[in-house]
Protein backbone atom coordinates (compact mmCIF):
# COMPACT_ATOMS: atom_id res chain seq x y z
CA UNK A 1 0.00 0.00 0.00
CA UNK A 2 1.83 3.20 -0.86
CA UNK A 3 2.36 5.40 1.71
CA UNK A 4 0.66 9.17 0.93
CA UNK A 5 2.46 11.91 2.82
CA UNK A 6 0.35 12.92 6.30
CA UNK A 7 -1.82 15.95 5.08
CA UNK A 8 0.53 19.36 6.42
CA UNK A 9 -2.56 21.40 7.88
CA UNK A 10 -1.60 25.14 7.73
CA UNK A 11 -1.28 27.21 11.08
CA UNK A 12 -2.89 30.55 10.83
CA UNK A 13 -0.41 33.16 11.72
CA UNK A 14 -0.67 34.08 15.18
CA UNK A 15 -2.93 37.61 16.35
CA UNK A 16 0.22 39.07 17.40
CA UNK A 17 2.49 37.99 14.22
CA UNK A 18 -0.16 39.57 12.26
CA UNK A 19 -0.41 42.66 14.48
CA UNK A 20 3.53 43.06 14.27
CA UNK A 21 3.87 45.11 11.11
CA UNK A 22 1.14 47.78 12.34
CA UNK A 23 2.72 47.89 16.52
CA UNK A 24 6.20 49.00 14.95
CA UNK A 25 4.22 51.59 12.57
CA UNK A 26 2.38 52.95 15.94
CA UNK A 27 5.54 52.78 17.83
CA UNK A 28 7.73 54.58 15.43
CA UNK A 29 5.10 57.39 15.37
CA UNK A 30 4.87 57.51 19.24
CA UNK A 31 8.90 57.71 19.02
CA UNK A 32 8.87 60.62 16.00
CA UNK A 33 6.00 62.52 18.00
CA UNK A 34 8.15 62.30 20.95
CA UNK A 35 11.38 63.63 19.63
CA UNK A 36 9.37 65.92 17.81
CA UNK A 37 8.07 67.38 20.67
CA UNK A 38 11.09 67.57 22.54
CA UNK A 39 12.86 69.57 20.10
CA UNK A 40 10.36 71.57 20.10
CA UNK A 41 10.62 72.41 23.67
CA UNK A 42 13.97 73.46 23.48
CA UNK A 43 13.50 75.16 20.10
CA UNK A 44 10.78 77.72 21.10
CA UNK A 45 12.94 79.27 24.07
CA UNK A 46 15.50 79.35 21.89
CA UNK A 47 13.60 80.99 19.12
CA UNK A 48 12.05 83.64 21.81
CA UNK A 49 15.48 84.11 22.73
CA UNK A 50 16.60 85.54 19.43
CA UNK A 51 13.19 87.95 19.32
CA UNK A 52 13.58 91.50 20.02
CA UNK A 53 12.08 92.27 23.18
CA UNK A 54 9.54 95.06 22.36
CA UNK A 55 7.95 95.07 26.46
CA UNK A 56 7.99 98.09 28.25
CA UNK A 57 10.55 96.47 30.27
CA UNK A 58 13.41 96.55 27.50
CA UNK A 59 13.04 100.33 27.34
CA UNK A 60 12.66 101.52 30.53
CA UNK A 61 15.79 103.51 32.03
CA UNK A 62 18.57 101.78 34.03
CA UNK A 63 20.27 103.44 37.23
CA UNK A 64 23.66 102.70 37.49
CA UNK A 65 25.43 103.39 40.60
CA UNK A 66 29.01 105.02 40.04
CA UNK A 67 29.90 105.54 43.71
CA UNK A 68 32.43 102.58 43.59
CA UNK A 69 34.17 103.46 40.44
CA UNK A 70 37.40 104.70 40.69
CA UNK A 71 38.94 107.40 38.56
CA UNK A 72 40.67 105.69 35.53
CA UNK A 73 38.12 102.93 36.07
CA UNK A 74 35.07 101.56 33.68
CA UNK A 75 32.27 99.91 33.97
CA UNK A 76 30.27 98.65 30.86
CA UNK A 77 26.27 97.94 31.69
CA UNK A 78 23.83 96.92 29.37
CA UNK A 79 21.00 99.28 27.82
CA UNK A 80 18.22 98.22 25.29
CA UNK A 81 20.46 95.29 24.31
CA UNK A 82 23.59 97.40 23.22
CA UNK A 83 26.32 97.61 25.99
CA UNK A 84 27.25 101.27 27.11
CA UNK A 85 30.92 102.19 28.42
CA UNK A 86 30.20 104.64 31.30
CA UNK A 87 33.82 105.89 31.95
CA UNK A 88 35.20 107.63 35.09
CA UNK A 89 38.36 109.86 33.72
CA UNK A 90 40.76 111.48 36.06
CA UNK A 91 41.74 114.94 35.61
CA UNK A 92 45.15 113.84 33.09
CA UNK A 93 42.09 112.53 31.15
CA UNK A 94 40.47 115.33 30.99
CA UNK A 95 43.71 117.69 30.14
CA UNK A 96 44.56 115.38 27.24
CA UNK A 97 40.95 115.51 26.07
CA UNK A 98 41.60 119.47 25.38
CA UNK A 99 44.66 119.31 24.15
CA UNK A 100 44.93 120.99 20.72
CA UNK A 101 47.70 118.65 19.32
CA UNK A 102 44.90 115.98 20.20
CA UNK A 103 42.17 117.41 18.15
CA UNK A 104 43.89 117.90 14.92
CA UNK A 105 44.12 113.98 15.23
CA UNK A 106 40.20 113.39 15.14
CA UNK A 107 38.04 113.07 12.35
CA UNK A 108 35.23 115.03 14.48
CA UNK A 109 36.40 117.05 17.57
CA UNK A 110 33.56 119.15 17.68
CA UNK A 111 31.22 116.84 17.76
CA UNK A 112 29.20 118.65 14.38
CA UNK A 113 27.88 114.63 13.45
CA UNK A 114 24.69 114.01 15.38
CA UNK A 115 26.32 110.77 17.35
CA UNK A 116 25.32 112.85 21.10
CA UNK A 117 22.36 114.74 22.56
CA UNK A 118 22.74 118.41 22.69
CA UNK A 119 23.84 117.94 26.31
CA UNK A 120 27.06 116.25 25.37
CA UNK A 121 27.99 118.24 22.23
CA UNK A 122 31.07 119.91 24.38
CA UNK A 123 34.91 118.94 24.36
CA UNK A 124 34.41 116.33 26.85
CA UNK A 125 30.68 115.05 25.36
CA UNK A 126 29.25 114.29 28.50
CA UNK A 127 26.79 115.96 31.15
CA UNK A 128 29.96 116.18 33.16
CA UNK A 129 33.59 116.17 32.54
CA UNK A 130 34.28 113.60 34.82
CA UNK A 131 32.18 110.72 33.74
CA UNK A 132 32.06 109.51 29.70
CA UNK A 133 29.16 107.61 28.77
CA UNK A 134 29.05 106.10 25.30
CA UNK A 135 27.53 102.78 23.49
CA UNK A 136 30.16 100.64 23.42
CA UNK A 137 29.68 99.89 19.02
CA UNK A 138 32.28 100.65 16.34
CA UNK A 139 30.45 102.83 14.24
CA UNK A 140 32.44 100.82 11.16
CA UNK A 141 30.84 97.26 11.17
CA UNK A 142 29.52 96.98 14.93
CA UNK A 143 32.36 95.32 17.28
CA UNK A 144 32.80 96.43 20.51
CA UNK A 145 35.95 98.86 21.40
CA UNK A 146 38.60 97.78 24.18
CA UNK A 147 39.50 100.38 27.03
CA UNK A 148 42.89 101.37 26.96
CA UNK A 149 43.20 103.71 29.66
CA UNK A 150 46.42 105.51 29.38
CA UNK A 151 49.34 105.25 27.20
CA UNK A 152 51.15 101.77 26.04
CA UNK A 153 47.99 99.89 27.60
CA UNK A 154 46.30 99.12 24.20
CA UNK A 155 45.10 95.97 23.20
CA UNK A 156 47.81 93.79 21.57
CA UNK A 157 45.01 93.83 18.66
CA UNK A 158 46.27 97.79 18.04
CA UNK A 159 49.15 98.21 19.87
CA UNK A 160 50.03 101.52 18.52
CA UNK A 161 47.34 103.16 19.98
CA UNK A 162 49.53 104.98 22.09
CA UNK A 163 47.92 108.35 22.09
CA UNK A 164 46.43 109.61 25.17
CA UNK A 165 45.08 106.20 26.10
CA UNK A 166 40.79 105.23 24.62
CA UNK A 167 39.18 102.63 22.57
CA UNK A 168 40.83 100.49 20.03
CA UNK A 169 38.21 98.31 17.84
CA UNK A 170 40.05 94.92 17.81
CA UNK A 171 37.60 94.15 14.51
CA UNK A 172 39.67 96.76 11.85
CA UNK A 173 41.91 98.67 13.84
CA UNK A 174 39.52 101.93 14.53
CA UNK A 175 40.89 103.73 17.34
CA UNK A 176 39.08 106.49 19.99
CA UNK A 177 39.79 108.96 21.98
CA UNK A 178 38.36 108.69 25.81
CA UNK A 179 35.78 110.84 24.49
CA UNK A 180 34.53 108.48 21.95
CA UNK A 181 35.65 110.44 19.45
CA UNK A 182 37.34 109.12 16.19
CA UNK A 183 40.83 109.52 15.18
CA UNK A 184 41.54 110.03 11.57
CA UNK A 185 42.29 107.15 9.28
CA UNK A 186 40.21 104.83 10.99
CA UNK A 187 37.49 102.86 8.76
CA UNK A 188 34.93 103.97 11.61
CA UNK A 189 33.06 107.52 10.03
CA UNK A 190 31.70 108.61 13.25
CA UNK A 191 32.34 109.07 17.26
CA UNK A 192 30.64 106.77 19.44
CA UNK A 193 27.11 107.16 20.23
CA UNK A 194 26.05 109.23 23.11
CA UNK A 195 23.12 108.13 24.46
CA UNK A 196 20.43 109.98 26.40
CA UNK A 197 21.23 110.19 30.16
CA UNK A 198 21.04 112.21 33.50
CA UNK A 199 22.44 111.86 37.04
CA UNK A 200 19.61 112.24 39.53
CA UNK A 201 22.02 112.17 42.33
CA UNK A 202 26.38 112.72 42.01
CA UNK A 203 27.01 109.01 42.04
CA UNK A 204 23.96 107.58 40.01
CA UNK A 205 23.84 107.76 35.98
CA UNK A 206 20.21 106.98 34.90
CA UNK A 207 20.48 105.47 31.44
CA UNK A 208 17.48 106.31 28.94
CA UNK A 209 15.81 109.45 30.35
CA UNK A 210 16.99 113.34 29.25
CA UNK A 211 17.93 115.94 31.96
CA UNK A 212 14.55 117.55 32.63
CA UNK A 213 13.76 120.57 30.02
CA UNK A 214 15.82 118.50 27.49
CA UNK A 215 14.93 116.11 24.47
CA UNK A 216 16.82 113.60 22.97
CA UNK A 217 15.50 110.53 20.75
CA UNK A 218 18.48 108.10 20.22
CA UNK A 219 17.22 106.57 17.20
CA UNK A 220 17.86 110.07 15.21
CA UNK A 221 21.55 109.65 15.73
CA UNK A 222 23.43 108.86 12.30
CA UNK A 223 24.80 105.88 12.81
CA UNK A 224 25.72 103.13 15.36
Amino acid sequence: MENTPPMTQETPESPATEQEPGRRDFLGMVTTAGAVTGVAACAIPFLESLTPQDSASAHMPVDVDVSKLAPGQQTTVVWQGKPVFILRRTPEDLAKLQDAALSDRLRDAASADLQQPAYAKNWHRSLTPEYGVYVGICTHLGCVPSYAPAPGAAPAADAKNTLAGGYACPCHGSKFDLAGRVFKGAPAPYNLPVPPYFMPNPTTIRLGENPKGQDFDFSTIVQI
